[in-house]
């Protein structure tokens, strides 16, 4: 490679596969110096395809444009736009505009790329298999590997690429009708078998594609594991005849498929590189396979262009697109498992349905939608009882006796900043303090110790003495006086075998230097064998001791005057361990079996909500997944839950993780709150989502797709404890939902920045 060009002059470049990414890859890299020798592999023949139209979004087209002209005016020429969306379910067709799309049918995208690659000199090898990478690799300067999402390439070298390929739980099939649709069309049918999903675009005057989807348990009891593809077509046409206005459903080879999720460690090895779904797929319901691809191909050959060493281009190649394809990804993985859900949403009203779908991503949220259709966001609203001129975000919300002024929970946080023996002191008191004057509906304390041995760090608040009660007094009377129409929750727990460690940052989960106390668990494993200690695991008699700190600190909870209280049975703290099979081995009546597992928890909250005040609202925190092998899983979440709305918890708060130490969470904006959805809409339980939620946009969406009731909110009150006040302001919203306390009122617009009064410049002379 050239250091003065960055290219790679005369080199030899072979790619492998010729669909859409790698024969723009070809034509980029041809056109970008013609002394490149350029051959693309391609097994099937010219005219074969698999599918039928293809999206691609303004701002792919946007990178095309910039990069090759040509392709992008022979793409212009051909492809069909529309800017709507069509949610039909139950007899309600509910149309979102503002979308923008652009779609063309795969085989004239594949022939018009075939006539660019042939007028450049592009080297064409139809129906013939590609050599291996590494014979390629000996006598090429660069291998490009898009040979699709079941790489050759790939699995020959997954030692080095360390592909992980997870296959999802629904079936779906490629066909096409023809007619073209008036929008993008997501058509819900309830059958006897369950709830279908089609979804379809048009790429022509006369074509669309249609994808039929399923769940894998809808899909086996339509029978069409067990019956040939056109019979089971044939089903689909009939099902959806009023989508496609009665006219059959063609196939091209088509087949019912799983979606399988690639991802690589690496993408590339020694002078081999991966392209499009050989490194990378997401789901088609955002509409990102051939996007991901072309974009692929674009920063490829840019990073070819500015790099003067071949290592350097393929590092910078990878740095440039993993975080976008990740993102993309997480995207797709969200829309994909709202799919696999769909029947827990059936019921919702037409338009909280139709919203929801169209939010499903996580990329389009409220704000964004009502950019695009304000009308439709209106009608949504109007539906859902939310009043003119009021975010989703500022509405109230009643649990049992207590009504919130809005949405907004600041979710408990260990603050680790009480004295020696527990007592919360003036930090506590400014801390939440402030947090109530700053307009969040509820305001929760950190996890409060039930016990001395029950406490996380020597640092942290507890409820079991007559001093703590007092000191608690004081933050609650402060919030009640200045805050007033704010509520406080405290949250009781008992670390379990997580306790006796350092302060967060002189070490997290590291134990004490000195000082340690012993710790109790449901059964002895240490949170890290050879690094925490082993716990003692309670007795039938001990549990009833605990259980009974449980209820004492409750009492005094109410005497305090807490509006809330929560029950933390998450994290890995005690009741938590014996939730999760992963930490509870026991084998008696406390072990065993979900049931058996819940039996301690539930005997806690039993005994506390039998000393809490009616009219006061008790709820759980629970990890809803352990996001470890063999832990609990998110169907496992819905049967806890269940099990404490059969009790009596007004809702449930849900978190995931931080149970064993060698979790491997899915990180990602509002990761957790699926979790949280899923519990809602089943067990049909108000629930608290928790998790990365870090804008009021979040908030507004999630609260009026029915996918949370309440959002809780960490880090962000960290770093602005007005934040919920900063939200109305941000929105022109000054209701009662968002009151600011009479001293900050001044405080209520943003300050000027700098002088706006200026002339405005109107003329540009030239020289």
């Amino acid at each position: 490679m050239s250091p003065e060009t960055g290219a790679l002059p005369g080199g030899r470049i072979a790619v492998v596969g010729g669909g859409p990414g790698g024969l723009y890859a070809a034509v980029l890299l041809k056109r970008l110096d013609p002394a490149r020798e350029v051959t693309v592999w391609e097994r099937n023949a010219p005219d074969d395809t698999f599918g039928f139209g293809v999206v691609l979004s303004d701002e792919t087209l946007g990178g095309i444009e910039q990069a090759d002209p040509v392709v992008h005016e022979a793409l212009r020429r051909e492809y069909v736009r529309w800017d709507d969306i069509d949610i039909v379910h139950r007899g309600h067709t509910l149309t979102s505009g503002g979308h923008g799309f652009a779609a063309i049918g795969r085989r004239r995208l594949l022939q018009l790329l075939h006539d660019r690659c042939r007028e450049l000199g592009v080297r064409l090898r139809f129906r013939t298999e590609a050599p291996p990478a590494r014979v390629l690799a000996r006598d090429h300067d660069l291998v490009i590997a898009a040979d699709g999402v079941h790489s050759a390439t790939r699995d020959a070298h997954a030692d080095v690429f360390r592909p992980q390929l997870v296959t999802h739980r629904c079936r779906y099939i490629w066909l096409s009708a023809d007619l073209a649709f008036g929008a993008f069309r997501f058509d819900i049918a309830e059958t006897a078998y369950g709830v279908l999903q089609l979804h379809g675009y048009p790429y022509g005057e006369r074509s669309s594609t249609v994808i039929v989807e399923a769940h894998e348990d809808v899909w086996r009891r339509a029978g069409w594991d067990a019956c040939p593809v056109e019979q089971s077509v044939e089903q689909c046409a009939k099902i959806f005849a009023d989508a496609l206005g009665g006219r059959p459903l063609r196939s091209n080879n088509s087949a019912w498929t799983a979606f399988r999720t690639v991802t690589n460690a690496r993408w590339s090895h020694g002078n081999v590189v991966l392209l499009g779904d050989a490194a990378h797929t997401a789901h088609f319901s955002i509409g990102s396979g051939t996007k991901l691809a072309v974009e692929d191909a674009l920063a490829l050959a840019a990073c070819l262009e500015e790099h003067s060493t071949l290592p350097g281009a393929l590092a910078a190649y990878e740095a440039e697109r993993r975080p976008v394809v990740e993102s993309t990804q997480r995207a797709a993985r969200a829309s994909l498992e709202w799919f696999e859900n769909l029947a827990q949403y059936t019921d919702q009203p037409p338009h909280r349905f139709a919203f929801n779908l169209l939010t499903r991503s996580r990329r389009v949220t409220h704000d964004n939608l009502r950019l695009r259709d304000p009308g439709f966001v209106a009608a949504v609203e109007a539906e859902a009882g939310v009043e003119p001129g009021t975010p989703p975000m500022f509405t109230p919300f009643t649990l049992a006796g207590l009504t919130l002024r809005n949405r907004v929970v600041v979710s408990p946080m260990d603050m680790y900043s009480a004295g020696p023996d527990g007592t919360p002191g003036d930090f506590h008191l400014v801390h939440l303090g402030a947090r109530a004057l700053g307009g969040a509906g509820l305001v929760m304390t950190e996890m409060v110790c039930v016990s001395p041995e029950g406490r996380i760090t020597p640092a942290c608040t507890g409820l079991y003495a007559p001093e703590h009660e007092a000191a608690w007094r004081r933050v609650t009377d402060f919030v009640h006086t200045s805050a007033p129409s704010a509520a406080i929750g405290v949250q009781l727990g008992h670390s379990g075998r997580k306790g006796s460690t350092r302060l967060m940052w002189e070490g997290i989960d590291q134990p004490l230097p000195e000082g340690n106390w012993p710790l109790v668990a449901a059964s002895a494993l240490p949170y890290r064998a050879g690094v925490n200690q082993v716990p003692h695991a309670l007795t039938a008699d001990e549990l009833a001791g605990v259980r009974e700190d449980f209820v004492r600190a409750a009492e005094r909870a109410a005497r305090a005057g807490f509006d809330l209280l929560e029950l933390h049975c998450a994290h890995g703290y005690l009741l938590s361990g014996f939730l999760s099979p992963l930490t509870n081995l026991r084998t008696d009546a406390y072990g065993g079996d979900l049931d058996g597992r819940l039996r301690f928890p539930l005997e806690v909250f039993d005994a506390v909500r039998a000393v809490w005040p009616d009219g006061r609202p008790m709820t759980v925190r629970i990890s809803a997944t352990d996001w470890a092998a063999g832990g609990t899983t998110a169907e496992d979440a819905v049967e806890i839950a269940r099990a404490f709305a059969v009790h009596g918890a007004d809702a449930v708060d849900v978190s995931t993780g931080q149970v064993v130490a060698d979790e491997q969470p899915a990180f990602g904006r509002s990761y957790q709150t699926p979790f949280a959805d899923r519990i809602r809409n089943v067990v049909g339980i108000p629930v608290i989502a928790v998790g990365a939620i870090s804008s009021w946009d979040d908030v507004n969406s999630l609260v009026l797709a029915g996918r949370a009731d309440l959002c809780a909110l960490a880090r962000p009150h960290l770093y602005d404890p007005h934040w919920t006040l900063h939200a109305a302001a941000e929105q022109g919203y000054s209701g009662r939902a968002a009151p600011w306390p009479a001293p900050y009122r001044a405080g209520s617009r943003t300050p000027p920045t700098g002088r706006t009064d200026g002339p405005k410049q109107r003329l540009s002379l030239g020289r």
